[in-house]
């Protein structure tokens, strides 16, 4: 069972020099991953639900800071050079996806193929209508920025045509190192998430799940992928969980989870950044005896 670790980009850990010792820290002690979330705009008093908490509010306060995610992974990238680096998530269809397939392949070439594209549709209306980006139509949106975007990973030059989006004979580069195999993750606990993983992801992220509704959401992710002649063996099957503990991995194993997300928000300076990293990495990932 793989362990990964969401920690940076908000709070304490929007500060470089936590970044770096968290990132450090992280590859040190054997976490397999680092994610980072994104939201561009946060407001005081939404009216969106979130859903990915109980009582429908996201735990973040609005005036946080929250780093672009893209930008922070790139730090991270630059002072380790073999975790692994995800975001968790991008928020798809509020982005221009030619802007977004350079940045990711920037990334993954920078990372020297670390990295993993994390995407979500989205909850936020007050987040779309401050962008510009119609908020109904999201879905269909992301699938096809997630095709156009594989298309200039392949291509060169590249075209395309769809609802949203349009260019002809264009040249995008660099690509990345694994070309349109750059991994792709699909967030998202709803039905038509794990449809989308199914059908277009090269894995799933499962946030803020209690461990009791793992099975029944894998189940689910089975399904869709044998109703497309698929696997889930051709996934990676990630979950950050509400109420998780280290015993409960060999039953989120036999799932057929293949990495524990970690979620945290690290301490305010380094030294108590590694330190915190260290007492993770025990509790997660103790030592065989």
């Amino acid at each position: 069972m793989r362990v990964g670790l969401h920690a940076l980009g908000i709070g304490n850990g929007a500060r470089p020099e936590v970044i770096a010792a968290v990132a450090t820290a992280a590859e040190a002690h054997g976490f397999a991953r680092l994610w980072c979330g994104e939201h561009v705009v946060l407001v005081d008093t939404p009216a969106s639900r979130y859903p990915y908490s109980a009582d429908g509010q996201i735990a973040v306060p609005a005036d946080a800071d929250w780093l672009d995610p893209l930008l922070a992974l790139s730090f991270a990238a630059a002072v380790t050079s073999r975790i692994e680096l995800a975001t968790g998530v991008l928020l798809l269809p509020e982005h221009n996806p030619v802007v977004v397939a350079k940045q990711a392949a920037t990334l993954d070439r920078l990372s020297a193929g670390r990295f993993s594209l994390g995407i979500g549709a989205g909850w936020s209306a007050e987040e779309f209508t401050a962008l510009g980006v119609p908020f109904t139509g999201r879905g269909r949106r992301t699938d096809e920025y997630l095709t156009a975007m594989r298309t200039l990973w392949a291509k060169d030059p590249a075209s395309f045509t769809g609802e949203f989006t349009r260019f002809d004979a264009i040249r995008v580069n660099p690509k990345p190192l694994r070309g349109a195999q750059l991994p792709v993750v699909v967030g998202g606990n709803s039905n038509t998430a794990l449809r989308r993983a199914a059908t277009l992801g090269d894995g799933w992220y499962g946030f803020n799940i209690p461990v009791a509704d793992v099975p029944e959401r894998i189940a689910v992710l089975v399904d869709e992928c044998a109703r497309r002649g698929r696997t889930p063996g051709e996934l990676t099957i990630a979950v950050a969980l509400s109420d998780g503990h280290p015993e409960h991995l060999p039953e989120l194993a036999a799932a057929g989870i293949t990495e524990v997300v970690v979620v945290g928000a690290p301490p305010p300076t380094p030294d108590a950044a590694i330190t915190w990293v260290a007492e993770l990495a025990r509790t997660w990932m103790p030592p065989a005896e």
